[in-house]
């Protein structure tokens, strides 16, 4: 079984045929995949970060299982300064639209961050407003609704500017665009 860890950036689609001419797909990126690799779960096109690729399909069910719990971590660039009431709000569930309809999402961890983290550029960057301060959050959810982490944001007042995945389940972004995983680092997936 084959394993990839690597970098999505900004702009890119988390799978390997375009939908639309111009579109930048993961068949774009400077490796030869085998045929039968693919996504576990997906990033946006305006998300980035970590992304696990694999042609193991059960590892793929569990990950994914929604019964699984797999933690996702991310670093979300907001638009203002949260207190902390709007931290403990998404510490605790809010409550989103999901196919049109309400629902509330499991507890996450949350934190504000003193500062801005290291990550790499972003192309293009964020727009800079000079009267309107930004942050960072860190968030870690045990669900993977679509687009989850920008709608609660949302829900609470901050909407997301920039959207970095860091860890998926035990893996974390670490150095580097693109990282075949041996054996070893696979077992327990």
């Amino acid at each position: 079984m084959d394993y990839y860890l690597l970098y999505k950036p900004y702009g890119m689609l988390s799978q390997f045929t375009r939908e639309h001419p111009g579109q930048t797909t993961l068949a774009d990126l400077d490796f030869d995949f085998p045929k039968d690799v693919y996504p576990v779960g997906r990033l946006d096109a305006d998300s980035e970060g970590l992304l696990l690729l694999t042609n193991e399909k059960a590892a793929v069910k569990r990950l994914l299982d929604p019964k699984s719990h797999v933690a996702k971590t991310y670093l979300a660039q907001v638009e203002g300064i949260p207190m902390k009431e709007a931290v403990e709000k998404l510490q605790n569930g809010v409550i989103i639209k999901v196919k049109k309809k309400p629902f509330r999402t499991r507890p996450a961890q949350v934190r504000l961050l003193a500062e801005s983290p290291q990550l790499p550029d972003r192309n293009p960057p964020i727009r800079y407003r000079k009267n309107i301060p930004d942050s960072w959050l860190e968030i870690t959810l045990t669900e993977g609704k679509n687009r989850q982490v920008r709608k609660m944001c949302a829900a609470v007042g901050f909407p997301v500017l920039r959207l970095v995945r860091i860890a998926f389940g035990k893996w974390k972004l670490g150095k580097g665009d693109l990282k075949e995983l041996t054996p070893g680092q696979v077992v327990k997936v």
